[in-house]
């Protein structure tokens, strides 16, 4: 498929996003070590076809169409509209059905309030934060956004600090560079070290910050290739080993995906495994027509 030139970063981002997002779809729930994700199959968890994305997909353009047709400007009751459109009519969805929906953003839509306890610090505010790292926005603007679902300060700081990465890594900066300037107390404490933890130490959960330690380890940590107990190299790192490590960390393999996704194709590009699942993506038209 020929995507437009005009904003390549955006497009890589977004349909990285959403392949992460779908690598991810079967594996839902399953414990890290019970499956291996190669490439983009069907079924599974929530019994939907191959190249299928979820509600974080749903989601991210939602609030990316708000954002296109308001000139890049963020209209809070706009991005709201558009959620309950997805919720109540299967807008913005893969095969015209929500079948994915956190507890909290249930509940904030629906009630029209946002989720403000400490045990509502799920991801659901994380995983469709992405587009706003392509326009100008302010940490007020970011807070406002996620709080639409979630209203907790953890779940809007890390907001925060992902829009924050990812409009770092647009700029041409490398995610080595980046993280040992993320100095944050807890429970954010460990990002400035996240890419010198080992894979037993990454929780990849729902839990908001769990995910965006999970997706930024994913981009960023080194592994050695071993075959016959001999140590054979590094593996390469690209969009492709970059989403694939994030999903076979297992539980929220979707968003961990569709996370680590967004900011993986920033970085990398798609590459050509990755163009390779964009063409099997489902729904690629929607997506496109809520780019720019």
């Amino acid at each position: 498929m020929q995507i437009p030139p005009n904003n390549k970063q955006l497009y890589d981002a977004i349909f990285g996003f959403a392949i992460g997002d779908a690598l991810g779809v079967p594996y839902e729930f399953q414990e890290r070590g019970s499956f291996l994700c190669t490439d983009l199959t069907g079924y599974g968890c929530h019994h939907q076809p191959a190249g299928t994305w979820s509600d974080d997909t749903s989601m991210t353009l939602a609030t990316l169409k708000s954002l296109k047709e308001n000139n890049g400007k963020i209209h809070i009751e706009d991005i709201r509209k558009r959620f309950l459109s997805w919720l109540r009519e299967n807008a913005f969805t893969a095969n015209g059905e929500v079948f994915d929906i956190g507890h909290a953003t249930y509940e904030a839509l629906t009630s029209g309030k946002p989720c403000v306890g400490e045990r509502s610090n799920g991801n659901g505010s994380l995983m469709r934060i992405l587009p706003l790292a392509f326009v100008e926005c302010t940490d007020e603007e970011i807070r406002a956004v996620s709080a639409i679902t979630h209203g907790h300060w953890i779940s809007e700081e890390a907001c925060v600090i992902y829009v924050h990465v990812a409009k770092r890594l647009i700029a041409g900066e490398n995610i080595l560079d980046i993280l040992p300037s993320l100095q944050y107390d807890k429970p954010f404490d460990r990002l400035h070290r996240i890419h010198q933890l080992d894979s037993s130490e990454i929780r990849s959960a729902g839990y908001v910050v769990d995910t965006l330690e999970a997706a930024l380890w994913a981009i960023s940590h080194v592994e050695e290739k071993e075959e016959n107990e001999e140590r054979i190299g590094l593996i390469i790192k690209d969009f492709a080993n970059d989403v694939l490590s994030a999903v076979n960390l297992g539980e929220d393999t979707d968003t961990v995906g569709a996370v680590a996704g967004g900011l993986a194709a920033i970085i990398h590009g798609l590459g050509y495994k990755g163009e390779q699942w964009l063409e099997r993506l489902r729904n690629k038209e929607l997506i496109l027509e809520c780019l720019w």
